[in-house]
């Protein structure tokens, strides 16, 4: 109704109660829904008053049916008293102090068992995950495809221990370092691809395919790190398509999924995936904090893949404690998650727009990645390189990413750009870092 235009900016909603009542289910679930709504920014709801429709997206179009930088840079910012802007961390101190503690609470008062327990993960958080995906991301898997992981890098090696031994996996270049760094310590071999406006450039993939098969693709199609398009639903279409006659394996990066601050979201490739060729990688560390190790694969249903990821997982057994799961599936089942990511999204989206505010308008200079996630990335035309730039910046007193740092070694790519982060970043430090950003960017 929002989306058609029958419901306007400002209309007033019904209470939760009535219409609990109206549609004769629980008021728990329409809590939930207007949650997940407030929290996507559909409506406005505040404590007291009638929830109302967001002014932002009514009439908009309906939607179509692991990125850490090396610990040293963050300590060496701190060390010199910079505004960090280093990309891959979330808020992590934003959860409410009662939740986490409760949800803690809750895994200490749960029955210590003398068994070892299940390598695929605790049977709640796997059950809560199906759930969350199903609100969020267009398709609810069933309890026995999802595999508890220890974050989204474990994740990626369980795959590529389920692949053939030296498997050939296609990467986005620019990319994620660590992936890459990953596949290749994994005896994998990682296979540079190019980038456009919409993501990966399938025609260089089918290239690289044709001269030395490959095994798998690895890919952020919902907010590419770094640089932050997000792929179109016909190239959606057209990779799954590809990659089911080539049998290549699709592994999706769903990153920072839960984080969209324009335009309607897109589906996850896994639920628009008929034939089987998707593993989705999930985490907690954008959500909640990369401290907890935390996250999740989704296999497909009924393909060879499925079957030699939970062999993989029960050789190597489970590597998330028992009590982490435990209190990450309180925070998922009490309401806690969803309450915290709507107001993670209110404090992200803010952000974004003061960094569209400071930045997008100077001459030379482009701004992208604002669609959604936690980083922003800057490029320019002038003629200074981004190290120059970057160091500037920095003498200024603010820590920021060079594009360069992404690009994959021995590909020859130049870059002239920069990533900044404002996940954990202060509204007023943040606020005091853009000035100094855009003095250096009108010099180059």
């Amino acid at each position: 109704m929002i989306h058609d235009g029958r419901l306007r900016a400002g209309d007033a909603l019904p209470s939760t109660r009535a219409l609990a009542a109206e549609l004769g289910i629980a008021r728990g679930t329409v809590v939930a829904a207007f949650e997940q709504l407030d929290g996507e920014g559909y409506i406005h709801t505040r404590h007291g008053a009638a929830a109302r429709v967001a002014a932002t997206l009514a009439g908009v179009p309906a939607p179509h049916p692991a990125a850490e930088l090396p610990a040293h840079h963050r300590a060496e910012a701190k060390a010199e008293g910079l505004i960090d802007l280093l990309p891959g961390v979330p808020a992590s101190n934003a959860i409410a102090r009662r939740d986490w503690r409760a949800a803690w609470r809750h895994a200490a008062a749960a029955p210590i068992d003398d068994a070892y327990p299940d390598p695929l993960g605790l049977a709640a958080l796997r059950a809560e995950v199906a759930k969350q995906l199903g609100f969020s991301r267009g398709f609810a898997p069933e309890l026995e495809r999802v595999i508890v992981t220890a974050g989204t890098r474990e994740a990626l090696s369980l795959v590529v221990d389920a692949l053939p031994p030296g498997a050939r996996v296609a990467v986005e270049n620019p990319g994620h370092r660590g992936s890459r760094q990953l596949l290749s310590n994994a005896g994998a071999h990682a296979v540079p691809i190019g980038l456009d406006e919409h993501g990966l450039v399938l025609d260089e993939l089918r290239a690289a395919h044709a001269r030395d098969a490959l095994a798998a693709v690895l890919v952020t199609p919902s907010h590419q790190y770094p640089m932050g398009t997000v792929m179109p639903i016909a190239r959606r279409h057209e990779l799954l398509e590809w990659a089911s006659g080539a049998g290549v394996l699709v592994i999706e990066d769903d990153y920072d999924s839960e984080f969209r601050h324009h335009g309607a979201p897109l589906p996850a490739l896994a639920a628009i995936d008929p034939s089987g060729a998707v593993v989705l990688l999930g985490t907690f560390s954008k959500t909640l904090s990369p401290a907890l190790r935390c996250g999740y694969l989704v296999v497909p249903e009924r393909a060879p893949i499925a079957d030699a990821l939970r062999q993989v997982r029960t050789a190597h057994s489970s590597s998330v404690a028992t009590p982490v799961q435990h209190a990450v599936a309180w925070l998922m089942s009490s309401g806690a998650l969803r309450r915290h990511l709507a107001r993670l999204r209110r404090d992200y989206t803010h952000k974004r727009a003061m960094v569209a505010d400071a930045l997008v308008g100077l001459p030379g200079v482009t701004i992208g990645g604002l669609a959604g996630g936690l980083h922003a990335l800057v490029q320019w035309e002038g003629e200074r390189d981004e190290a120059s730039v970057v160091a500037g910046i920095r003498r200024r007193g603010v820590a920021v990413a060079p594009l360069a740092r992404y690009v994959a070694d021995g590909s020859g790519l130049e870059t002239r750009g920069l990533v900044l982060g404002y996940g954990p970043v202060s509204a007023t430090s943040l606020g005091q870092a853009l000035p100094m950003i855009a003095a250096e960017l009108r010099r180059s």
